[in-house]
């Protein structure tokens, strides 16, 4: 089996001379800014975006309390149709 190579050594070592880090490109250039939007404007001027953060967290705590408690109603009723099914059947 023969490996071939896709470069040079040379070309390889020319190659690693010419390029440079990207921080390096980038450090000095100035950077694009695009204006706020006007609902950002609002959002961020009157601290509005952390009533809005905190009611998704309030809406994220209610699913998982409710997923819990239906997970826990579920098991519940699991163990009843079980207690409730009686022994010979579990033969068939």
């Amino acid at each position: 089996m023969t490996i071939h190579l896709l470069y040079t050594p040379q070309e390889v070592e020319q190659a690693r001379q010419q390029a440079a880090p990207y921080d390096s490109i980038w450090a000095n250039t100035a950077q694009p800014e695009k204006p706020a939007s006007a609902l950002e404007q609002v959002m961020l001027a009157q601290d509005k975006i952390y009533v809005v953060l905190a009611v998704v967290l309030i809406i994220w705590l209610g699913l998982m309390v409710f997923l819990f408690r239906t997970d826990r109603k579920i098991d519940a009723l699991e163990r009843t149709v079980e207690a409730c099914i009686p022994e010979e059947r579990d033969e068939l």
